[in-house]
């Protein structure tokens, strides 16, 4: 999360507080006015989960055909981190319309804006983590030494939202179509990632292909501390390349485009 920190004035402590002060008013400002406050992190996956465990349990009868068992925490281990990540990039595309002013005047890195959008989301998806402890305890998951792993997929993800972030934000900007383009992108990527199947479960061309998707490595670290038989190499491998090469690309981007994003707010 602070790779976005390349070019900001003053020092990184400055910079990664403001950010936190950012990021905290972005998650007061939505609870603030809600009842069920924090529990809405956890509703909003576990519901999702609940429904295609439904369907593919009960009413499609999978059989084992898909995914491994518990079903439902094989779920989980995926729709939490999609959450994370589908909020996120949507909210990249409305990041600096939406605080137009603010970005103008302040003195802040405008990266930050990015950067406090991948924190926010990221604390929301840590804090719905205990419904994926609860579930698996209750259902009897194995849980193995690679759920060391888990980490090492938030801190991927992270870099793959932050690259993603400084290529979407500014783009949407400019393009304002490209909000709407987005959305309907978010929709077919979540069939076109492992979350209600596995990438075993695809043929093989299919499952290669599929392995190019950086969402598909990084839902494999999250789920080979519960499920060791969906560690998928070349797929993590192709994650970590890729999430890197989309912040690398991110950050140039962001740089070309940060003056003509100004001019058009």
């Amino acid at each position: 999360m602070t790779a976005g920190v390349v070019g900001a004035p003053g020092t990184p402590r400055r910079y990664l507080h403001s950010l936190w002060l950012l990021s905290a008013r972005d998650l007061k400002v939505r609870y603030a006015t809600s009842w069920l406050g924090y529990l809405w992190s956890i509703l909003d996956p576990l519901v999702m989960s609940l429904i295609y465990w439904f369907v593919f349990t009960q009413v499609f009868h999978r059989g084992g055909r898909v995914g491994e068992e518990p079903y439902i925490v094989f779920l989980i281990t995926a729709i939490l981190p999609w959450v994370w990540f589908n909020s996120s990039v949507t909210d990249f595309t409305k990041a600096f319309n939406k605080d137009a002013k603010l970005v103008r005047s302040t003195s802040i890195p405008r990266t930050i804006w990015i950067n406090r959008i991948v924190l926010s989301k990221g604390v929301e998806f840590l804090c719905a983590l205990p419904v994926l402890a609860v579930f698996a305890i209750v259902n009897g998951a194995q849980v193995g030494w690679q759920l060391l792993l888990f980490p090492v997929a938030v801190l991927l993800q992270a870099v793959l939202l932050v690259g993603l972030g400084l290529l979407v934000a500014p783009l949407c900007v400019l393009f304002s179509d490209l909000e709407r383009t987005t959305r309907l992108i978010l929709r077919a990527l979540f069939y076109a990632t492992p979350i209600i199947y596995g990438l075993g479960d695809l043929p093989g061309v299919v499952s290669d292909l599929g392995a190019i998707n950086p969402l598909a490595g990084i839902v494999t670290l999250y789920r080979v501390g519960f499920f060791p038989g969906q560690w998928d190499g070349t797929a993590v491998l192709i994650a970590a390349v890729l999430s890197f090469v989309i912040l690398g690309a991110g950050v140039l981007t962001f740089r070309r485009l940060e003056r003509p994003l100004l001019k058009e707010l």
